[in-house]
């Protein structure tokens, strides 16, 4: 890559993509195999912490489309084949290969530092350009030649032109943020707060193969999660509002810490674990744009529109973001024109629609309602394992064609569910 003229210091690629998490090192590994130049740019130094660990099935057909299947297999992960629930005295679970979708019915659980790590490596093997500890400080949108202004991780200012852009930043929202599109969710402001534990589970009917998640028995709108690694550590949080968790401890450590011991499952199978990492905390992370394309980019991943984590739709989400937009991007670039609005924008918040629609029904107690009821048909149990799953593209599925309306009369004909939030425990 060379500058266009001696006296310009305007580089020069053929796709500029900000962020190497997963989202741009799909569309890095896509876009490099097809021959482009591509650059990404990222403010970090790899490997670095990311919460949103544990994955779901449909990550398994990107991962692979995008030719970095292998090198995430190589990282030997933590099987997942479904997501199991718990409340107060109620279990239940979601079995991923009894799906109404076609595709992978298993996957994995993975510390993101590394699985991050190894997909932009493999994206850097197949040909991608990646410059790490950089910052994007301005964008100029244009059809035809977009260009970024960024500062090195030796605080050189450079200047970088290409003929398309990606912004995988995820919660930096880089572009959204320089172009005005950032937007208010419709989602409830939460807070987060998590750690790394070394979990010495030695509960026998524990099913490592699932990630747990947990609903505080007495407090609406307060769930955990239990995400185990293959090393025995496991990634523990809780996410409510903030006056409630900060009422629960003087620091967010003692906070995190009190509230795992309100809920009895948690407290059993945390009894003996040992924290291993601070405890990290992430609030107001819902997000939303007015659109995720303008002239000469895209928005992929979180630097489009983040929901919540409780269904861990982020990394699936960002995946399917850049396995949709690599192909558009370089038929633009071989001269075609590409329609962004119905060939990216509208499929992808397709998915994202019905995803949110079941993060709703969650808080609301609907989704509890229907998953906690031991009588459900199992071909609705199949249709929702199918949108766990991350199949939430599928429009053959009911639950994807018309979540809102199906989830409405799912919870209303489960009346023999035992959950109900506003029954005080026995």
């Amino acid at each position: 890559m060379q500058n266009t003229t001696a006296e310009s210091s305007v580089e020069q690629v053929d796709v500029a993509i900000i962020g190497a998490g997963p989202a741009g090192a799909a569309a890095a590994a896509w876009l490099a195999r097809a021959g482009l130049r591509v650059r990404v740019l990222e403010q970090s130094q790899f490997p670095r912490f990311s919460i949103g660990e544990s994955l779901l099935p449909q990550c398994m057909h990107y991962l692979d489309a995008c030719g970095l299947l292998a090198a995430a297999e190589a990282g030997g992960f933590q099987y997942k084949d479904g997501a199991a629930f718990c409340w107060r005295d109620q279990t239940a679970a979601i079995q991923f290969t009894e799906k109404f979708s076609p595709g992978p019915g298993t996957t994995w659980q993975v510390p993101r530092a590394d699985f991050d790590q190894r997909l932009i490596q493999g994206a850097q093997a197949l040909g991608a350009d990646v410059l790490f500890g950089c910052k994007v400080t301005d964008f100029t949108p244009d059809a035809l030649h977009p260009q970024i202004r960024l500062v090195t991780a030796e605080g050189e200012e450079q200047q970088l032109q290409a003929r398309f852009v990606l912004d995988a930043s995820g919660y930096g929202r880089v572009l959204a943020r320089l172009t005005g599109l950032a937007c208010e969710s419709v989602l409830e402001s939460r807070c987060a707060l998590f750690m790394h534990v070394e979990d010495r589970i030695d509960t026998a009917d524990y099913d490592r193969n699932k990630i747990l998640i947990g609903i505080h028995p007495q407090l609406p709108g307060v769930w955990y999660w239990l995400i185990p690694f293959s090393d025995g550590r496991a990634s523990v949080g809780v996410v409510g509002d903030r006056a409630t968790l900060e009422q629960a401890g003087l620091d967010d450590a003692e906070r995190l810490w009190a509230m795992l011991r309100q809920e009895p499952r948690y407290a059993e199978l945390l009894k003996n674990a040992v924290q291993v990492r601070d405890t990290g905390r992430l609030e107001g992370y819902s997000a939303a744009v007015k659109q995720l394309h303008g002239p000469g980019f895209a928005l992929l991943g979180n630097a489009g529109e983040f929901l919540d984590p409780v269904f861990s739709s982020g990394v699936t989400i960002a995946l399917h973001s850049g396995w949709l937009a690599a192909p558009l991007v370089q038929r633009q670039l071989q001269g075609e024109t590409v329609d962004w609005q119905t060939a990216f924008e509208q499929p992808l918040r397709a998915g994202v629609d019905t995803f949110r629609e079941f993060v709703l029904a969650w808080y609301d107690g609907r989704l509890p309602r229907i998953i906690f009821n031991e009588r459900q048909p199992e071909r609705i149990r199949s249709m929702i394992s199918a949108v766990l799953a991350g199949y939430a593209w599928d429009a053959s599925n009911p639950l994807v064609a018309a979540s809102r309306r199906r989830l409405d009369v799912l919870a209303q004909s489960s009346i023999e569910s035992p959950f109900d939030l506003t029954q005080a425990p026995a």
